[in-house]
């Protein structure tokens, strides 16, 4: 191979390796959260039709408090004040979110579910420059608005198809509090040493007792026994091991290794991987202006894992 030959491979290779730099353990397992997440609307639909939404919260996060209950162990030192101050706050804002996620699904459709939560991708430059301080590069604003109309076309067969409810009202909320959720934890990583499952199971316990208790209120006391069936409870088990305790685990430990904005974008692949479930899994069809949107998700997601700045390429002698 003449010098010439040389020349003309080196600078392709060099842009694959650039591509690929910036991909790393944080970035994919934020995109198997996407594609666990992405199937999880229809089933939880179909668990609030057979248990009231506060009950099948509450059912949900004590389940996987249980399943976490060893993750506890680090919990135990001087710092338990603090750590137990994080996770009840992270908590908290987490409650909100699936509140807000589980009512909204329960009063739209699934597509427009998936639509209207990736918003959060198109919000958390904002919130992170809000919240942070950090003005996000330029790149991750055109990214985030190209997610957005992504996800639009992904969730109607044509721009008039969407219409504005409560439950789209619940999910748009859900959106914002979900942008604010990894910022949360981004800013709030370098404050207490709790390994990210801990930090899972403390979250767990919390939304756990608080959806319980707006239940009891709500209700004045009164409490339903969960279904005997099992597609409830092969719900409830992808739920709670996937959804959950995989999802959540994930995102914590990998909102504190990557940019916020970074974060909400390769978690806005969600549609995608929730379209694909619905066509294979549950026989739904897609047409053409779907695709194309799943398409421009994708295509922001990968964009904004690509580094900021090109570096200068290495000279063949």
């Amino acid at each position: 191979m003449d010098s010439k030959q040389v020349q003309a491979i080196a600078p392709a290779r060099w842009e694959a390796r650039r591509w690929w730099a910036g991909i790393g353990a944080a970035e994919v397992m934020l995109l198997l959260v996407a594609a666990v997440w992405g199937g999880s609307y229809a089933v939880a639909k179909q668990a609030t039709q057979q248990l009231p939404v506060m009950e099948f919260i509450a059912l949900r996060f004590g389940l996987t408090f249980v399943v976490l209950l060893p993750a506890l162990r680090p919990l135990f030192n001087a710092r338990w004040r603090q750590g137990l101050a994080v996770g009840g706050l992270l908590g908290a804002n987490l409650l909100a979110i699936f509140v807000c996620e589980t009512f909204g699904v329960s009063l739209t459709t699934a597509s427009n579910a998936a639509f209207l939560i990736s918003l959060c991708v198109a919000l958390t430059p904002f919130v992170e420059w809000w919240l942070l301080g950090q003005r996000p590069a330029q790149r991750i604003f055109w990214a985030a608005g190209l997610s957005a109309v992504g996800a639009a076309m992904l969730s109607a067969t044509s721009p008039a198809n969407i219409a504005v409810g409560w439950g789209d009202a619940l999910m748009v909320l859900a959106a914002f509090l979900r942008a604010v959720m990894v910022c949360m934890t981004r800013r709030l990583a370098g404050h207490h040493t709790m390994p990210a499952l801990t930090l899972t199971a403390v979250q767990s316990g919390v939304m756990a007792l608080g959806a319980m208790a707006i239940s009891l209120l709500a209700s004045n006391g009164a409490w339903h026994m969960p279904p005997a069936t099992a597609s409830f409870w092969w719900g409830m088990a992808y739920l709670v091991l996937l959804c959950t305790v995989f999802a959540l685990f994930a995102q914590n430990h990998a909102a504190s290794r990557s940019s916020p904005s970074r974060a909400s974008l390769l978690m806005g692949s969600e549609p995608v991987f929730g379209a694909l479930i619905a066509v294979y899994g549950f026989g739904e069809t897609v047409g053409v202006w779907g695709w194309a949107g799943g398409l421009l998700i994708v295509a922001a997601a990968w964009w904004v894992t690509m580094p900021q700045k090109l570096e200068a390429r290495p000279r063949i002698p």
